[in-house]
């Protein structure tokens, strides 16, 4: 990864949608080297995918949470195998400390939220967190080396 591979990167984390062209004119380089770089920054899986922000209150669901999970002896394998299924979870993660999972998920409703914590509960003790507002979100990652 070099400077110029860093900075395609950045503007591609800030705006997937940016065209090979004006990549090149702010990093200074012609549209097919930009498309180059970015087929072997895809290629080595530095570049995992393209995704598509949308908002969740505007989609129906009016609160979003962290749940953190601390799972029962014996029933963290089942609820690995079983979360996938829960169309509430947008990103989970398996932790270390006193909690086994952290959970971001999207909601319609308290009533929504109160069913779905049921469901989380025959596999471990959940704690939930509202989230208020985003501080910060999807911050691109940088060369610290710069």
């Amino acid at each position: 990864m070099d400077l110029t591979n860093w900075k395609i990167l950045q503007l591609l984390q800030l705006n997937a949608r940016l065209s090979n062209a004006e990549i090149g004119r702010k990093v200074g380089l012609s549209s097919p080297a930009v498309a180059e770089r970015i087929k072997k920054m895809e290629d080595l899986g530095i570049i995992e995918g393209y995704t598509t922000k949308v908002s969740y209150s505007k989609t129906g669901y009016q609160l979003k949470a962290i749940i953190t999970l601390r799972a029962f002896m014996g029933r963290l394998k089942p609820f690995l195998s079983k979360i996938p299924e829960f169309s509430e979870v947008l990103n989970c993660y398996r932790i270390t400390g006193n909690e086994n999972i952290i959970m971001e998920v999207v909601l319609e409703d308290q009533v929504h939220l109160q069913g779905f914590i049921d469901r989380l509960i025959t596999y471990g003790e959940a704690k939930t967190h509202i989230i208020l507002s985003h501080v910060v979100e999807n911050n691109p990652i940088l060369n610290r080396k710069d």
